[in-house]
């Protein structure tokens, strides 16, 4: 695993508001975050600011070095979703009591999956997060 100076990830904390660019868990919610590099240093990802995100340690241990998923109406290999270059907008959306993200691409799907941004356990945190009046983010 790549040293990351504090100057960067710091830059990356900030550049993210404090949320997991992936499922938008917030640092002050979820005490351990992380730098992901987007694509990973075995696949020849660099750790440069436009490689590297800020990521929940859940995100990050199912995403591990993958950078794809699989469609599962096609069986294909999909790009995950990629916080430097896409919009988490554009691929994802929270559902009406925002506990659970749904996708509105592909990719979203794959990623969601891939990750598993929807894990009970995190649907659960995010019902008493809504409750708290700290969910959905404001980004």
């Amino acid at each position: 695993m790549a040293y990351v100076p504090d100057w960067l990830r710091e830059t990356v904390e900030t550049r993210a508001n404090g949320l997991c660019e992936y499922c938008q868990s917030a640092k002050l919610i979820i005490t351990y975050m992380t730098v992901d590099h987007i694509r990973p240093e075995a696949q020849g990802g660099l750790t440069t600011e436009d490689n590297l995100c800020l990521c929940c340690i859940g995100c990050n241990s199912f995403k591990r070095d993958f950078t794809t998923g699989i469609d599962p109406e096609l069986g294909v290999e999909i790009p995950l979703y990629n916080p430097r270059s896409q919009n988490w907008d554009d691929h994802f959306k929270w559902s009406e009591d925002s506990s659970v993200i749904l996708p509105r691409t592909t990719t979203g799907e794959v990623t969601i999956q891939r990750l598993r941004m929807n894990r009970p356990d995190i649907i659960r945190s995010r019902q008493l997060w809504v409750s708290a009046g700290w969910h959905p983010p404001k980004r």
